[in-house]
């Protein structure tokens, strides 16, 4: 582990959370869209993520086996994906609108405000969470510098 790999996990973070709060804002912007350009209604996206690993040198490897840490350790985050949820948004039925089906009913967003609204709260935190981390490394690479004078 480098001086500056807690701040570049928690930069990965910063970008994964500013991707999500991304998807969201236009998750939440669709909430009344009821045609795409594929036809029909909007369905909304969730980011995939997954761990940043890289391997460890041989050196570190053989460290870590004699102190008995772990061999799993963070390297940050990344995003895989931006999926969309397929399944069905609520039917509503509204025979004039230019959407509808044959029977009247024309298909709403899957997209629940509320939910979206308490993922994007949940990003923030995290967002904010990273940023503080990073404030933190800073701080002390700082005072590290400072024990020379």
């Amino acid at each position: 582990m480098g001086m500056f790999s807690g701040i570049d996990a928690s930069a990965s973070g910063l970008t994964a959370e500013r991707l999500r709060m991304d998807v969201i804002s236009n998750n939440i912007a669709n909430a009344n869209t009821t045609r795409t350009e594929r036809g029909g209604a909007y369905h909304r996206r969730v980011v995939v993520f997954e761990p940043r690993n890289r391997e460890p040198k041989p050196f570190e490897q053989s460290l870590r086996q004699a102190l008995g840490l772990s061999q799993q350790h963070g390297e940050g985050v990344r995003a895989v994906s931006i999926i969309e949820d397929n399944t069905q948004g609520p039917l509503v039925y509204d025979p004039g609108h230019p959407d509808a089906n044959a029977d009247g009913y024309v298909e709403k967003p899957n997209v629940n405000i509320v939910n979206e609204m308490v993922d994007m709260i949940t990003a923030q935190r995290a967002y904010e969470a990273n940023s503080t981390a990073i404030t933190a490394a800073k701080a002390m690479a700082s005072k590290a510098l400072d024990i020379g004078k």
